[in-house]
C-alpha cells in the first residue's frame, strides 16, 4: 500500500496528493507517468508525475475530480493508502537525453493549460537545476483556477499567467500569449513544450507552426490502461499508428492527428460522467 503523506486543495475540484513511493521516486524522470488504483473497486488511472523527491521518496500527483476514479482519488485524505501505484512509465522528455552543455544552447518555452501546469513543473525544475533559464506560460479559465504559480516562481524561469476572462494576469488564451511574446516582445525559441487539454494543445501547435517552432505535446489525456493492452490511446503520428502510453506520452505536436485523438477521447465521456456522479452521491 502507498500512503498519502500530504493532500492539498489547489483549486475547485483540483487536489495535490503526495505519495510515499520510494522506488518510483528514485527512478522518475520529467515527462513520465504512473498508474494509480485508489482501492480494490477502482479503475486504473494514468497520471503524469507532477514532482518527486528521490531522497525523501515521494511523488506528487495533481488530480482533477471528473470521472469515477479521479473522484475516488480526490476523496482520499492524508494518512490514507492507495491500493496500487506503479511506475514510472512512459518515455522521459527528450531533453533528459541531452548534456548540460547541449541544453544551454537551447531556448525553451513551456505552456501548461489548466492542470497541465503541474506536469510542466518537473520539466522546468529539471532545467532550472542545471542553470538553464526558460519561459513558462500557464493558462486558466479564471483566477480561482490558477495553480502552481508560487512553485514556478521558485525556479529559474520567467512566468506568464493567463486567464481566459482576464481576471488575473494576461487577458487571453495561452496561444495569444505565445503570439505576444514572439511578435511584440521579440522572443525566439528552439522548442515549445505544451501540456494540457487536447484542444489547447491542438491550437498551441497551430500557433507555433506559424513560427516553425518545434513543439512537443503530452498525450496523457487519452490514456486508459497505460500499458498498451487496451488500445484506447492509439494515435496517428505522421501517418503511423502509435500508442501514447508506450511510445509517448510525448510526441512531436505538428505530427499529431488531433481531430482523431479527440474523437477517440470522447468515446468514454458519457460513461465517465455518469459514474462520477454516482461516486459523489455515494461518498
Amino acid at each position: 500500500m502507498f500512503k498519502i503523506l500530504e493532500k492539498r486543495n489547489l483549486a475547485p475540484n483540483v487536489f495535490l496528493l503526495r505519495i510515499h513511493a520510494p522506488r518510483v521516486a528514485v527512478a522518475a524522470q520529467p515527462g513520465q507517468f504512473v498508474i494509480v488504483i485508489a482501492d480494490e473497486r477502482a479503475e486504473r488511472v494514468p497520471l503524469t508525475i507532477a514532482n518527486y523527491d528521490r531522497e525523501e521518496g515521494w511523488v506528487d500527483l495533481v488530480v482533477q475530480a471528473s470521472g469515477p476514479s479521479t473522484t475516488k482519488l480526490s476523496q482520499k485524505e492524508q494518512g490514507d493508502e492507495l491500493k496500487d501505484f506503479v511506475g514510472p512509465l512512459g518515455v522521459p522528455s527528450d531533453f533528459t537525453e541531452l548534456s548540460d552543455e547541449e541544453l544551454k544552447k537551447q531556448k525553451y518555452l513551456f505552456v501548461g493549460g489548466g492542470i497541465g501546469a503541474a506536469p510542466v513543473y518537473p520539466q522546468v525544475r529539471y532545467l532550472s537545476e542545471r542553470g538553464i533559464h526558460c519561459d513558462v506560460i500557464i493558462g486558466f479559465k479564471n483566477k480561482d483556477a490558477v495553480i502552481y504559480e508560487e512553485e514556478f516562481k521558485d525556479l529559474d524561469c520567467t512566468l506568464y499567467v493567463t486567464t481566459d476572462d482576464g481576471s488575473y494576469g494576461f487577458n487571453g488564451m495561452v496561444t495569444a500569449k505565445i503570439d505576444d511574446l514572439i511578435e511584440n516582445e521579440g522572443k525566439s525559441y528552439d522548442t515549445c513544450v505544451a501540456i494540457g487539454p487536447m484542444i489547447m494543445m491542438k491550437f498551441v501547435c497551430l500557433t507555433t507552426k506559424k513560427y516553425d517552432l518545434h513543439t512537443i505535446v503530452s498525450l496523457n489525456p487519452i490514456m486508459v490502461d497505460g500499458t498498451g493492452m487496451c488500445g484506447a490511446c492509439r494515435v496517428n503520428i505522421d501517418g503511423e499508428t502509435k500508442f501514447a502510453c508506450v511510445h509517448g506520452p510525448e510526441f512531436d505536436g505538428h505530427k499529431v492527428d488531433f481531430d482523431l485523438a479527440m474523437k477517440r477521447q470522447k468515446q468514454y465521456m458519457n460513461v465517465e460522467k455518469t459514474k462520477g456522479q454516482q461516486v459523489w452521491r455515494n461518498a
